[in-house]
């Protein structure tokens, strides 16, 4: 691209103006959940058994014969949400009939989609873009291609018919798609799960040491965990930008869904008699 080459950028605020892809570009809605904490009750009433509203502090010294234990322990099991990426990639001799190839293939696509039960709550635009090719791109550039016409979704599903809604996309002209982030509709109770392994394992390393110690293992006197960050796991997929111009009757890809793990930490203190 040369220097002075500019790039038109298509914005949200300005979807009234454009028309041809005010159908397909999907404003995603923001919230926010609040946890229920009637799920962690039965853990929370483990881990804060001797915790007062200020942070305990323990006191290491004859009268007070404690065991401190740090263990981890991860929870899995499979995903049952997919968040998929969709989108395309076309190009073009000039800017118009590029967008206009663009269009048409932008509205085909949202359009199998809904048609085969798939909900606009469900679809969500991540970015639209035209902008001239660089003079460098030789492969595109040589062939009198001058423009360059790109858009993607974040389209979620259940695990389950994630390969069906990817072969849908890619068959209708969606040629730049595929990347899949596996997760869990309540990843809460997954991350408690973990929090309850390492919590046991802890107090099981902590009978052992008692035991070495000639003593009784006590009660649960302190705890706290922690969670580290979530993330998922990914593939991705890119056919040729021919496949636009027509629609496939294919069998979907051999996807299976991936399992979702979180891990906790648990520093627990007990009481030793």
């Amino acid at each position: 691209m040369s220097p002075h080459s500019s790039v038109t950028r298509i914005s949200l605020d300005s979807i009234d103006r454009v028309p041809h892809l005010r159908d397909s570009i999907i404003v995603p809605k923001v919230g926010r959940t609040a946890t229920t904490l009637s799920r962690f009750l039965p853990l929370a009433a483990l881990l804060l058994t001797a915790l007062t509203t200020q942070a305990q502090t323990i006191q290491v010294n004859k009268e007070n014969k404690t065991i401190a234990i740090t263990a981890t322990a991860s929870a899995s099991i499979p995903a049952d949400t997919a968040d998929i990426s969709i989108g395309f990639i076309t190009y073009g001799t000039a800017q118009d009939p590029t967008y206009a190839d663009c269009s048409r293939i932008s509205n085909q696509v949202i359009q199998t989609l809904t048609q085969s039960g798939i909900t606009r709550e469900q679809i969500a635009s991540n970015e639209q873009n035209i902008a001239p090719i660089n003079n460098e791109d030789k492969l595109h550039f040589d062939k009198g291609l001058r423009f360059v016409c790109s858009q993607t979704w974040k389209v979620t599903t259940p695990a389950a018919t994630a390969a069906a809604t990817l072969n849908l996309a890619i068959t209708s002209g969606a040629n730049n798609s595929g990347n899949i982030e596996w997760r869990l509709k309540d990843e809460d109770t997954l991350e408690a799960e973990a929090a309850r392994k390492a919590l046991t394992h802890a107090q099981q390393i902590a009978d052992r040491m008692a035991k070495g110690l000639n003593a009784k293992l006590g009660p649960l006197v302190y705890a706290s965990n922690s969670v580290p960050n979530r993330f998922g796991n990914q593939v991705m997929i890119q056919t040729e930008s021919a496949m636009a111009a027509r629609v496939l009757t294919v069998k979907p890809l051999a996807i299976i869904p991936d399992k979702v793990t979180r891990s906790a930490t648990v520093y627990a203190v007990f009481a030793i008699e």
